[in-house]
Parts: structure tokens; sequence; C-alpha cells
């Protein structure tokens, strides 16, 4: 069966997804997230790609991006995968592949859906009950976000920085998002849109993109989740 091709438009948000073969460990000790981390730093300056979200989990990574232009994600994954994998090679003696080959992806529309993926991608250290709360976790952008420490690898995107008229207001309307309940289906209909190569979005988002890209899209329907409140 024919691969579905991405749907890539620049400056649009993309919820990426990339397992390791046969979901192997990737992420062994301390070092390897550090390295991790410290590749996407260098690289989405590289290939101009914006990061509004990230969480390193030990067999997978998810990834919150929004690439300049139609190349500049695949390049950035390309990267990553090969450079984790050449160190990883190295420590363990071994050859071969680290990463499944292909990265999953999905559009991600700003306006109803980008605040709920990056709440989904930083709370997988809790579904997982690795830590009670996601800011308690080291790997994922939460903590950056909620304002415990400092880093130039998040990007603020649009739909968090509308959440207030400053970083104080900003900080505690995300930290009270992350803690509300969660819609009913809101977390299958990320990561089924993930899986699939869906976009995440609304059918008007969908028909948008259809006529920006110039070809038609399989859609599944979805509902739209609700925001934070005022």
């Amino acid at each position: 069966m024919p691969r579905n091709a991405r749907v890539v438009v620049p400056d649009y948000p993309q919820h990426v997804v990339h397992r390791g073969h046969n979901r192997q460990v990737i992420f062994a000790e301390r070092r390897d997230y550090e390295s991790y981390l410290d590749a996407l730093r260098e690289l989405k300056a590289k290939h101009q790609v914006a990061v509004h979200a990230y969480c390193l989990m030990t067999n997978h990574v998810h990834l919150l991006l929004a690439p300049r232009d139609l190349t500049g994600m695949a390049k950035l994954m390309k990267d990553l995968a090969g450079r984790q994998t050449v160190r990883h090679n190295r420590l363990e003696g071994r050859t071969g592949t680290l990463w499944e080959s292909r990265y999953r992806s999905s559009l991600v529309q700003y306006e109803a859906y980008l605040l709920a993926c990056s709440r989904y991608i930083e709370l997988n250290p809790v579904r997982a009950r690795i830590v009670a709360r996601p800011e308690h976790y080291a790997w994922s952008s939460c903590r950056l976000r909620l304002g415990q420490g400092t880093s130039d690898l998040l990007d603020f995107d649009p739909a968090y920085l509308g959440l207030g008229a400053n970083e104080t207001e900003r900080r505690r309307r995300y930290r009270e998002f992350l803690r509300a309940a969660v819609p009913l289906g809101e977390w299958e209909l990320i990561r089924d849109a993930a899986r699939r190569g869906q976009l995440t979005g609304t059918e008007r988002f969908t028909e948008d993109v259809a006529k920006i890209i110039g070809r038609r899209i399989e859609r599944r329907a979805q509902g739209r989740p609700k925001g934070p409140e005022a």
C-alpha cells in the first residue's frame, strides 16, 4: 500500500511522533536526553523550524514543530535521527537503525487544536504514570512553559501567547488548562490524527488546507476540543 504524502504548509504547526525501531529504548540515561535536546536546539535554527512543544519518552518522542518552508521539518527530523543513531551505535558498539524509518505527523489547526495538542504532548509522562504533574518531568517543554527554567529551545506559539497580557497570566491559565478535565475523545483524536497522517482540525480547516496545497485531503469526523476558561 502506498504511503500517504505528508501535508506540510509553511508556518503551520505539525504534531510529530517518532518511535524507536521495534519500540527499542532510545533514551537510557540522562545524557541521551540532553544530547537529543542539544541537537534539536542547534538544528531548529539551521533548518528554520520553530519548536512549540516537546516530550522525550523512553522509546519515542513527541514534537510540535512549525517549519518555515516545505523541506525544513523533514531535514530536521532526518538530522536528529541520524545524530542520535550515530551516538547510540558508538556507545553500544553496534550498527543498524535506531528509529522507525518514517516519523508520523499531523498538521495542526492553530485556533482550535494547538493548545490541546501541546497539552497532549506534555501530559504524556502523566498518562504513563511516571510523574503526577507534567511540570515534574524533566524532558518535556512543560517546565519551560511554566517558568521552571530558561532555555532558547522553546518557541512560544500564538495560541499560548494569546492566553494573557503578560507571562504571569499566561502561565497561570496554561497551568489551569493542564489540570482541567480533558474533553472526552480529545486524546484519541490527536493520537489517531498523527498515527494516520491526517489533519488535526475542523472540516473548514481541512478544506482551506486542501486549497493551499492543491489536492484533496482525506479526513474523518472530528470534534473541537475546549480551550482554557478565561
